[in-house]
């Protein structure tokens, strides 16, 4: 602060005295000194905890090494044995590929097992249990596809309701789907209802607009 009020002032600071710097290296060496005892002294109380501390980040580390090389190889060895089964357009396989893979590599590897064997045990396990909605969406009008007859259209509509929403990727599809189920029971009240929908929708896709526009 005098310093400053000597700025001010435009007075030059004083000049220290030999002594005066003698006594500030003292005071550093000291402080120093001080400083190091204290260090030491931390070091030495805490040392274990610091010790135990670093241990604990270092297999913290370690495992997490482990665990992505890990990861990385189970991906490799599905990846793999997907393009194998695919290759040898082996159901079996891709079934068993769909229980061990995870996401939507098992959602797909099912899907083609399906394709392959036409097994409709596969289609309604992706359905109800599917990792992802494209996969467990596209199953449920693979059912229709295959057991709507058996169904009135009211069922249809019902078993497609989860689809009623422009976060599937098949909402779209599944309407102009209901649509056509009403249409073959001969209601054609509720058909253009649903064909309407789609019509109307400036987001529909061409080819599912033209659809409903020829069946309206």
């Amino acid at each position: 602060m005098a310093s400053i009020l000597e700025r001010n002032k435009n007075i030059k600071p004083k000049k220290k005295t030999r002594e005066e710097y003698a006594e500030d290296a003292l005071y550093r060496e000291v402080w120093e000194e001080v400083n190091n005892e204290k260090t030491q002294a931390f070091i030495k109380k805490y040392s274990r905890h610091m010790i135990a501390g670093a241990l604990g980040i270092l297999i913290i580390a370690t495992g997490i090494q482990i665990g992505l090389r890990i990861h990385r190889e189970n991906k490799i060895a599905v990846a793999t044995n997907y393009e194998t089964a695919v290759e040898a357009l082996d159901a079996n396989a891709l079934a068993a590929l769909s229980e061990n893979a995870s996401g939507a590599t098992a959602d797909l590897a099912l899907f083609q097992s399906y394709l392959l064997d036409n097994d409709i045990t596969k289609l309604e396990k992706l359905a109800k249990d599917g990792n992802t909605r494209d996969f467990r969406d596209l199953a449920k009008l693979h059912i229709i596809s295959e057991q709507g007859d058996n169904m009135t259209a009211k069922q249809v509509e019902e078993y497609l309701e989860p689809l009623n929403t422009k976060k599937s990727p098949f909402y779209y599809n599944s309407r102009l789907m209901i649509a056509k189920k009403y249409l073959s029971v001969g209601d054609t009240e509720n058909a253009n209802k649903w064909l309407d929908i789609i019509i109307n929708d400036s987001e529909t896709p061409n080819l599912i607009s033209a659809d409903a526009q020829a069946l309206r």
